[in-house]
């Protein structure tokens, strides 16, 4: 028998059955949904007809752009040979074992083992899990302590949402949980004093950090989590020594660094890993998004050698590793990233989000630089946050409450016709195309983001 199908509308059928995530539910419940029905390349399509650029690549994953037949190919075939295996008790399969060591080959040369997941959220829980079990091996049963940033966002299961630190995520779901402590973001553009140079702000966050872990006792404190660049918080590029400084106090306090790369990974900044970019060697990198370009959801969990060997010893007593996923390394994920990664080699996309990312940056500064609301513009490669500001007393201040300047940039910018993205209780309006934009279509974004911005100024 078919599905039957009910006479009534597609927006209506979702009001009455779809939960969205991250969706004001009251405002949802009136108004409805926006329906996507097709993508190709950098744009996609409602069920009306309207044709919109998506400069946020969905959220931050579609890299190689929609709607690629050879991505199609790729899933179909896998789907046809070997639909689904777990990998449970040594069990594997072709496909995710040669995307493993494909990966390896991309990190840092310090990273060993990759372990898979279905979303950045369980990727980053997996990482803490395995770094309580390390110090757990090594008989340091009181180094559990995990630092992040403010503003920092690492996902939505219950541990990763209690080490990000968004208001939106923490209230009313009795977060955040014990075991974390924070710093402060690193952006520049919010340095406590405005007299800071770059390099005693840099000085400032480093001591911060240092002190954090002096206070809490360094044989408390087992991981310092935080994105290269800030991405759902605010879009925070860090300033000039930052990592290095960050890495020094790390190493002298035997503090892992678990690195997530879930936004900034697969060419996103101009290189495959911001680690790269920064000259960051982590002891964990986590992956989700751009591994897949979003064509099937999967994640990855990568650790350093050392940690493997730790762990490899404590398992001969300890017998099995108690964690993973029924869908962990599922293979038409898998054969999708392997699709995905040999498409952006070949097209050399992080090379194009290099260039092309360089083109974007320069245009949004000399273009929206001195508007009226805009206070900073930051970013690098195809990555960049415009945070508004009222400037009608010359220093930009924020707006308050914060959110509501932004949305109307967000709204304008959708009656436009681009796609982007107004970070979670901030006012940064923030792009992230995918990785196969022309500088055409950044241009045609600068022109749609220019006419927003006036618009939103005009109805103040």
């Amino acid at each position: 028998m078919s599905l039957p199908i009910k006479n009534v509308s597609l927006e209506e059928l979702d009001k009455r059955a779809f939960f969205h995530p991250y969706t004001a539910l009251a405002e949802h419940a009136e108004g409805g949904p926006r329906v996507i029905a097709k993508a190709e390349g950098i744009r996609v399509t409602d069920t009306n007809g309207e044709e919109l650029i998506d400069g946020f690549a969905g959220l931050w994953c579609s890299n190689i752009g929609y709607s690629r037949e050879e991505m199609a190919e790729a899933i179909y075939e896998q789907a046809r040979t070997l639909s689904y295996f777990h990998c449970f008790g040594s069990m594997g399969t072709e496909p995710s074992i040669r995307l493993a060591d494909l990966l390896i080959d991309l990190m840092p040369d310090n990273m060993s083992k990759v372990q898979f997941g279905n979303s950045g959220s369980d990727a980053n829980d997996t990482s803490i899990k395995v770094v309580w079990l390390y110090n757990n091996i090594l008989g340091r049963h009181h180094k559990k302590k995990i630092i992040a940033r403010h503003r920092g966002y690492h996902g939505i299961t219950t541990q990763v949402a209690a080490v990000s630190s968004l208001p939106t995520v923490h209230s009313a779901f009795d977060l955040p949980i014990e075991r974390v402590r924070r710093v402060s973001p690193a952006c520049y553009y919010w340095r406590p004093d405005k007299a800071m140079t770059e390099a005693d702000y840099t000085a400032y966050l480093v001591n911060e950090l240092e002190q954090v872990i002096l206070n809490e006792g360094p044989d408390t404190v087992a991981a310092f989590i935080a994105e290269p660049i800030a991405g759902a918080g605010g879009l925070f590029t860090p300033p000039d020594g930052y990592w290095e400084g960050v890495q020094r106090v790390l190493a002298k306090y035997d503090v892992l660094l678990i690195l997530d790369e879930v936004v900034t990974g697969f060419g996103r900044v101009g290189h495959m890993f911001a680690a790269e970019a920064y000259a960051i060697v982590p002891d964990i990198m986590t992956m989700a998004k751009g591994l897949t370009s979003g064509y099937v959801p999967m994640s990855a969990s990568v650790f350093s050698e050392d940690i493997w060997q730790v762990l490899l010893e404590g398992h001969k007593t300890l017998g099995v590793f108690g964690h993973g996923y029924t869908y962990s390394a599922h293979p038409l994920a898998a054969a999708a990233g392997l699709a995905n990664i040999e498409i952006m080699l070949r097209e050399k996309l992080v090379d194009n989000a290099a260039v092309v990312g360089r083109y974007l940056q320069k245009r949004l500064r000399d273009e929206l630089n001195d508007h009226p609301l805009v206070g900073d513009i930051r970013g690098i490669g195809l990555l960049a946050g415009i945070e508004l500001a009222d400037k009608s007393g010359g220093e930009p201040k924020p707006f308050e409450p914060r959110g509501v300047e932004g949305q109307k940039l967000a709204v304008a910018c959708r009656n436009n016709g681009l796609i982007g993205r107004l970070l979670m209780d901030s006012d940064v309006f923030a792009l992230s195309p995918p990785l196969i934009i022309s500088n055409d279509e950044v241009d045609l974004i600068i022109s749609i983001l220019k006419k927003s911005l006036d618009e939103v100024l005009h109805d103040r």
